[in-house]
């Protein structure tokens, strides 16, 4: 599939690399199919585009490259939904937001995206009793300013 985007231009999606979300993204309920897209300028970040609206594409991140000890438990339930029977299948994804400001770069670790790769399921989770907060500024995670540097390239994205 040759998809149109807005932020990348064209780009060549091979149907097994469709996720689909049977429950989307919150506040973006009508978008229900995805790709990832990497981008060496943007390591360690990916960006999750949607496939059915092809301006929205949100950041993420593996939580792991920040925040090593990360953990969440999924429900039963959830993993069911996903048909997960193995979790060395599942991928977790944080959302990150981009402001005007470097500084207030923040990535959502209650909200983690899940992805069965076997199936192509994926699912916005919302971690209740956890520890976690929808906006956790970058910043928190490294020991000095310059351990990361945003490229100038790096537009707003807003979740």
């Amino acid at each position: 599939m040759i998809l149109l985007t807005q932020r990348f231009g064209e780009v060549s999606i091979p149907d097994g690399k469709i996720i689909t979300m049977p429950k989307p993204v919150l506040g973006f309920e009508h978008l229900k199919r995805y790709c990832i897209i990497e981008r060496d300028d943007c390591e360690p970040f990916l960006w999750f585009q949607s496939i059915d609206d092809p301006g929205v594409a949100f950041m993420i991140v593996n939580p792991i490259v920040f925040c090593p000890d990360y953990r969440i438990e999924v429900n039963p339930r959830e993993l069911d939904e996903l048909k997960i029977s193995d979790v060395r299948e599942v991928e977790t994804y944080a959302i990150v937001t981009v402001p005007a400001n470097p500084a207030e770069i923040s990535i959502n670790l209650q909200g983690p995206l899940i992805i069965n790769t076997r199936t192509r399921l994926a699912k916005q989770l919302v971690l209740v009793n956890s520890s976690y907060r929808v906006r956790h500024l970058l910043s928190e995670f490294l020991d000095t300013p310059a351990d990361f540097k945003v490229e100038e390239t790096v537009e707003e994205v807003t979740v």
